[in-house]
């Protein structure tokens, strides 16, 4: 297959019953909304594999400045290893390329033990490195969020035009009025706090679908080990129940290495009704810059690679649940009300418990002006139009 374009989807799913051990550890990891660092080992399978992973985090392996880059985040993680720890890395592990580390991680002993705790680093060092590289250049928001955008209307797009099962596509950028009652419905009003300003759903035909449509973004859109610990929601699958019950899964419970339990992750959102479902998580997106963008970028930046972090959040439901969920206190436009309601009385009241005569209620309380939102556009383009019906002009929460 030609690979000039980074992250260039195949024309097919992995079905289920062709999930390798690092295929459903990786799913499991964005359900639970675990970290990579907890992880003792890599389950990756052959070169393939490896080279997807590589291409995943946005780098190119047989370009020589990648190749360089690769080199350097490898040399300070061992670096680093040895001034904080002493640690006893042996030769051949400290010479080895980033995919024989990758390879050594799959195995056992102590120089597996070594190539993990080397990856991890790296895993750190390059996104806190992505991340620096961000704050140095002189772009707006606008600028980034257009090459996110470019990026996933890419994959998705492709998905859509090969006929995979999404009946539905919905993204775009949450808007100031949004993000204004978001932060005044939360008690950290933080923008920082704000992991939406970038949001994507997807609607799959059936439950049984979601586990290849996550495995296959995350070798074609964005790595498994940069979603964002402690921020998934997953209220469709009781994991080690639905793994059981399928013969091709079920025998590799045994060898994962975390997250084997049969709990859902229901929302936190004090909004969202106790019967919706959906799996909700955030991504740190890596993306990578093109040249004429670095080259606004100062000199100093230059060592810190092509590639930033931007975050994301992702929904993936299938048809049938979105459809329960549209119903009755679970719907959007229930969620919305009880988060407006909550807003006013915030701004009106505060803190203070309302004194009110008895026959009156809290919620009876005038809104200061229209609490109407504007409908938020839908995306401009995709990059391939879907064979089925384009995506309702519908809100995600």
């Amino acid at each position: 297959m030609d690979r000039t374009e980074a992250n260039e989807p195949v024309d097919r799913l992995k079905r289920i019953d062709e999930f390798t051990l690092a295929d459903l550890e990786a799913v499991r990891l964005i359900l639970r909304g675990d970290s990579v660092i907890d992880w003792h080992r890599l389950n990756l399978e052959g070169d393939a594999e490896i080279d997807e992973m590589l291409r995943a985090q946005e780098f190119h392996p047989d370009e020589p400045a990648d190749r360089a880059r690769l080199a350097a985040i490898k040399n300070e993680s061992v670096n680093y290893l040895r001034r904080h720890f002493e640690y006893p890395i042996p030769k051949p592990v400290e010479q080895a390329s980033v995919e024989d580390l990758i390879r050594l991680a799959a195995g056992s002993g102590h120089r597996q033990m070594c190539a993990c705790t080397i990856l991890k680093c790296m895993h750190i060092i390059h996104h806190l490195e992505g991340r620096e590289l961000l704050f140095m250049l002189p772009f707006s928001d606008q600028e980034v969020f257009h090459n996110v955008e470019e990026k996933i209307y890419r994959v998705i797009g492709s998905m859509l035009a090969h006929g995979f099962p999404i009946t539905e596509f919905i993204g775009g950028r949450k808007n100031k009025d949004s993000l204004y009652t978001k932060l005044l419905s939360k008690q950290e009003t933080v923008a920082a706090q704000i992991y939406d300003k970038l949001r994507f759903r997807i609607v799959t035909r059936s439950v049984d679908e979601i586990f290849p449509v996550i495995q296959y973004l995350t070798k074609k859109l964005f790595p498994f080990n940069y979603v964002i610990p402690g921020q998934s929601i997953n209220s469709i699958f009781r994991f080690r129940s639905y793994v059981a019950s399928n013969p091709h899964l079920a025998p590799m419970l045994p060898s994962m290495q975390a997250g084997k339990d049969d709990e859902i992750t229901p929302s936190d959102n004090r909004f969202s009704a106790e019967s919706y479902r959906v799996i909700h998580f955030v991504v740190d997106m890596p993306v990578r810059l093109p040249r004429k963008l670095l080259e606004r970028a100062p000199s100093s930046a230059w060592p810190l690679g092509p590639i930033i972090f931007v975050v994301c959040e992702f929904q993936v439901i299938d048809r049938d649940t979105e459809a329960q969920n549209e119903q009755g206190e679970a719907s959007h436009a229930k969620y919305k009300d009880r988060q407006k309601r909550a807003v006013m009385r915030r701004l009106q009241l505060g803190m203070r418990e309302m004194k009110v005569p008895p026959s009156m209620k809290v919620d009876s309380i005038a809104p200061m002006g229209p609490v109407n939102e504007p409908v938020e556009k839908a995306p401009e383009k995709l990059v391939a139009p879907p064979p089925t019906p384009l995506p309702r002009t519908k809100r995600k929460r």
